[in-house]
């Protein structure tokens, strides 16, 4: 009888959807199988937020039948997200870099030349502002909850074609070490295609929420396909609130260069277990000078908290603020040693 009654209401709740929802008909179906019959609805949701980015560049060039410097003008374009119904976009740093013009076109085809609020080479992030009322703009979601096999959607302009969709999945998270593209790595990998003209789109989830701003793809020429990379909407968040408050990211520097260090090399230097990195470079007149950290000091842990790369070391010093006081735990000569570092800030391209 419970299995009947059961049977009825299901039957029941399907005949109401249709007759109330009939377009979440495909979704229900296909989920069933693990998964939507479509990804309409994502889209819907989040394309009219996605916005179109047109650059101009002067470019100097010396013909070879003339010594004269000449200059040519350069097109280029990219894509925007926006992210504040008040107007502000974010896109990639290297697609407004050294831009003689802006144009961004939004999705309903309004144009305008945004001002640039403020931009962060240390991430590829740049935050527009345009003044054309309220905009329809894009949910963000959580990039810490994505999981590798994660469904996502590419929303870009690649080759200037607007409004261009691609699916894939979430391939990894956390990558970083890729050619130098950036100071501060945390890329999420995706094989949904990512072309020339999506940096600065959106990579959003099948609830269509903003999960990462595509940003890059390795180079073709090297006989890769289907790796893309974005950077997580978590990072970018900070990024905006933090441009938006002094316009420009402010991060803590010590003024050191730490190398990440070998199994032997710690062996070597009496150093247990994985932690440590070791400074390759301590900058004359830095923080760290000044605390007299040196050369071959290797550093095992900041704040309290163990080190184990050099990137994490650099992540952890980049989150402190000009003035804090930065405790060190090292190891000199085989004797562990402690000192305090006052931080400054750090200047874009700083070590």
């Amino acid at each position: 009888l419970f299995v009947l009654q059961s049977i009825v209401v299901g039957l029941a709740v399907a005949f109401l959807v249709v007759l109330i929802r009939p377009d979440l008909l495909p979704t229900i179906a296909g989920a069933r199988g693990g998964a939507p019959a479509s990804y309409a609805d994502a889209v819907e949701i989040s394309a009219p937020a996605v916005a179109n980015i047109y650059t101009k560049r002067l470019v100097e060039y010396t013909p070879a039948a003339d010594e004269r410097t000449r200059f040519r003008v350069e097109t280029a374009f990219g894509s925007a997200v926006v992210i504040d119904p008040e107007g502000y976009l974010i896109t990639n740093f290297h697609v407004v870099a050294e831009a003689a013009e802006i144009r961004v076109q939004l999705s309903d085809g309004r144009l305008a030349n945004p001002q640039v609020v403020g931009v962060d080479a240390e991430t590829d992030l740049a935050l527009l502002k345009v003044d054309l009322g309220t905009l329809p703009a894009i949910k963000l979601g959580n990039s810490g909850q994505l999981r590798i096999g994660d469904v996502v959607l590419a929303i870009g302009n690649p080759y200037g074609l607007t409004k261009s969709v691609t699916q894939g999945i979430v391939s990894a998270t956390g990558r970083h070490g890729l050619e130098d593209l950036v100071t501060f790595e945390d890329f999420i990998q995706t094989d949904a295609a990512i072309n020339a003209g999506n940096s600065g789109g959106a990579l959003i989830n099948v609830a269509g929420e903003l999960v990462g701003i595509n940003t890059a793809v390795l180079a073709q020429d090297s006989g890769t396909e289907g790796i893309g990379f974005a950077i997580p909407v978590d990072l970018a968040r900070g990024v905006v609130d933090e441009i938006k408050k002094h316009g420009r990211v402010i991060r803590g520097y010590l003024g050191l260069q730490p190398d990440d260090m070998t199994s032997a090399e710690r062996s070597a230097l009496g150093v247990e277990g994985s932690v440590g990195i070791m400074l390759s470079v301590v900058f004359d007149g830095s923080p760290a000078d000044i605390a007299d950290l040196r050369q071959g000091d290797v550093i095992v842990a900041i704040n309290g908290e163990a080190i184990f790369s050099q990137r994490q070391a650099q992540l952890v010093v980049a989150g402190t603020n000009p003035g804090d006081e930065v405790h060190i735990v090292g190891i000199r000569d085989g004797q562990r040693f402690e000192t305090t570092v006052i931080a400054t800030e750090r200047s874009g391209y700083a070590e």
